[in-house]
């Protein structure tokens, strides 16, 4: 079916694909008051900023060096945070590291994107070489999330993102045999293909800017891991609500 979603690693209970939808606008389009107040200013004031880092990191164009660059860092760290000088110099070197691994499993993927690679390229009994053997070395190592940030920024298509909360969300479903957690992202994606497909079809049209269904069952997952979920719904109700009346004075002209 593709009107809802099964995603164990989400949750118990199926996700309707409109609900999914109004999250993934949420966390792209949402935004939250924050007070601020210039250095030279008296007083502060209210404004409306992004609530989550969509315009961060998805909006950024991709790097398109063939070696790391220091640009690879400051797009992971649009997702994750700042870092101190000592932790930037790690994830830099890191990179540089990462990269002929990384250049392996897209060999091996031979143009494939992630939800389309067979069952046994994310399990150890098909190892060594495997797409699952290559994203395994890629989360060692203790700012594993930001390499595999600024990688899923390359290629949005192939190397999922990973960090604490969504690690400890998808941990409990793996099952004998898998080369790691990314088997359970896998076999959920190729369980939910329909109605991932449509999702990426229905977010794109809203949010203005494609979102491969890797990076969407990330987005569902870490809201649930991180209890943002019902603010995300709640977010993109109101950012659709402002969508609609944007386009009322422009479709008034029209008629």
């Amino acid at each position: 079916m593709d009107d809802v979603l099964v995603l164990p690693s989400v949750g118990p209970d199926p996700i309707r694909a409109d609900d999914a939808l109004t999250a993934v606008v949420g966390y792209a389009l949402g935004r939250r008051p924050l007070r601020f107040r210039a250095p030279n200013a008296r007083e502060g004031r209210w404004v409306r900023v992004r609530a989550f880092p969509f315009d961060r990191f998805d909006r950024q164009p991709p790097e398109t060096s063939a070696r790391m660059t220091d640009r690879d860092v400051l797009l992971a760290e649009g997702l994750h945070g700042r870092l101190d000088p000592a932790g930037w110099h790690a994830v830099r070197t890191a990179l540089d590291a990462a990269l002929p691994v990384a250049e392996r499993a897209l060999r091996r993927a031979d143009g494939r994107a992630f939800w389309e690679l067979p069952e046994d390229e994310t399990s150890v009994l098909a190892e060594p070489g495997t797409v699952g053997a290559a994203l395994r070395t890629l989360t060692e190592g203790p700012h594993a999330r930001y390499v595999l940030a600024a990688l899923h920024h390359r290629h949005a298509g192939l190397f999922p993102l990973l960090d604490g909360i969504t690690w400890r969300q998808l941990w409990p479903h793996t099952a004998e045999g898998d080369s790691g957690v990314h088997a359970v992202v896998l076999r959920e994606l190729q369980a939910n293909a329909a109605a991932f497909a449509l999702l990426e079809a229905r977010a794109a049209a809203v949010v203005g800017q494609r979102m491969t269904r890797l990076r969407l069952h990330d987005v569902l997952l870490w809201l649930a891991g991180s209890l943002r979920t019902e603010t995300a719904v709640a977010l993109g109700r109101v950012a659709a609500e402002e969508e609609a009346d944007a386009r009322l004075p422009a479709a008034a002209g029209a008629r």
